[in-house]
């Protein structure tokens, strides 16, 4: 499919009626990133606010979809599916290019679109043009290298980083080089600007001049958000005045898209209405399997008596083996864990050791074995109470009214395996 034959008018980012009538979802894969721009700040997310660069989850590619099935469900005329981050789609390409392919499977008569700075996207364009790609937003805030220097604080390509004017260079011939080679995949390019006054505001007609001479198709300029702890907190945000002139002299080379809303990387929703349900459904998949299960058969728990969920993995010793059967659960063996003082190493150990389980039933666990064992493929759920209910939340998705919340076992780093933390 070319961008010539996708329908736009069913993009809201692409054409303004389409904002009241259809929906768009980012599935947030990608959070990694190779620059830092010195307006932006990822560690900070509140569920009220929107912005680009923020996500109350990080889902993998098999995770996605099967949040994405649910969502169609919930949403009326969901007709995009995009990538923005919370980092760089193409800082983690293995993830976008897999989520991508999964959801073109899942849902072929869907638009997809991905949001990049541009640095890496050139050697995935045959790629994300083959999983049918048709919309592709680079955000390209300088053409001259001296103002683009004072935009981003540094840019790391294959582990090189870049500074001041030497690493805008390369963002700018990076994203410019990359646009006539979308347009001849047939895919629609939309350009955005941050606007910062006194940095760039000036330039940006110069910016349309140029990205309109390489074929792109629309350009976003948005004002910047002053964000916490970063280089810019203290600019004063664009009048509406500047916007209306600059946007103005932008339109006099390209067309112009004016009814952004600034969206998160996990929004999901018609713009600015975005859906009530949507953190809720994040957490519930990002608990999920990170991988599909049809090769784990087996859960592990971690018990005293085999009867209950009734330790923290720091203390466990053992670990039960289950498995479900035609006649409910089944106890299959007891495996030992590996010995304490090893740092890391003894959590991947653990996480080979249980490679043919899908779940694992836990009182407690740490933040940083939690980590390890999620990457793995397996879900960790952190419960009291009867291994049975725990286990017919992992076959058969039942809520389990005994999972602990986050916030109601305090484990951290000094955990060191006496029920008070993970070694």
């Amino acid at each position: 499919m070319s961008a010539a034959t996708t329908n736009t008018t069913a993009h809201p980012c692409f054409d303004a009626e389409a904002r009241h009538t259809h929906s768009r979802v980012h599935l947030p894969v990608a959070p990694k990133c190779n620059i830092s721009c010195n307006y932006c700040n990822r560690k900070f997310d509140c569920v009220n606010e929107s912005r680009p660069g923020v996500s109350s989850a990080i889902l993998s590619p098999y995770q996605a979809v099967e949040y994405l099935k649910d969502l169609d469900a919930h949403l009326p005329n969901l007709s995009v599916i995009g990538i923005a981050g919370p980092g760089d789609p193409f800082a983690n390409p293995e993830e976008t290019l897999e989520t991508m392919r999964l959801a073109n499977e899942a849902f072929p008569e869907k638009i997809f679109c991905l949001s990049t700075n541009g640095l890496n996207l050139k050697p995935y364009i045959d790629k994300i043009a083959e999983y049918n790609v048709t919309h592709v937003t680079i955000t390209i805030n300088a053409i001259d290298s001296e103002i683009g220097g004072q935009i981003y604080a540094w840019v790391r390509d294959n582990k090189v980083i870049y500074r001041g004017k030497a690493a805008a260079e390369l963002m700018i011939s990076r994203q410019l080089e990359a646009i006539p080679l979308l347009k001849a995949k047939g895919i629609t390019v939309k350009i955005n600007s941050v606007i910062v006054p006194g940095v760039n505001d000036k330039h940006v007609e110069e910016v349309a001049k140029k990205v309109a001479s390489l074929g792109a198709d629309v350009m976003n300029c948005i004002p910047i958000l002053p964000t916490k702890d970063t280089a810019f907190e203290d600019t004063e945000k664009p009048t509406a005045s500047m916007m209306t002139n600059l946007r103005k002299e932008v339109k006099e080379h390209i067309s112009l898209m004016t009814h952004c809303s600034r969206c998160r990387a996990d929004a999901a929703g018609l713009l600015g209405h975005d859906f009530e349900g949507t953190n809720d459904m994040l957490r519930e998949y990002s608990m999920r399997p990170l991988k599909p299960t049809e090769d784990r058969p087996y859960t592990a728990v971690a018990t005293l008596e085999g009867a209950l969920v009734n330790m923290h993995l720091g203390e466990a010793e053992t670990l039960y083996i289950f498995k479900q059967t035609q006649n409910g659960f089944q106890y299959v063996e007891e495996r030992v864990t590996p010995e304490p003082g090893c740092g890391d190493e003894r959590w991947k150990l653990l996480a080979e050791t249980l490679k043919d389980c899908r779940a694992m039933l836990i009182e407690g666990v740490g933040s940083k074995p939690l980590k390890i064992l999620q990457n793995s493929g397996i879900r960790v759920i952190q419960m009291t109470g009867i291994i049975d209910e725990g286990l017919e939340g992992v076959y058969f998705n039942k809520e389990v009214k005994t999972v602990k919340m986050p916030d109601a076992f305090k484990c951290g780093d000094t955990c060191r395996g006496t029920a008070v933390g993970c070694a």
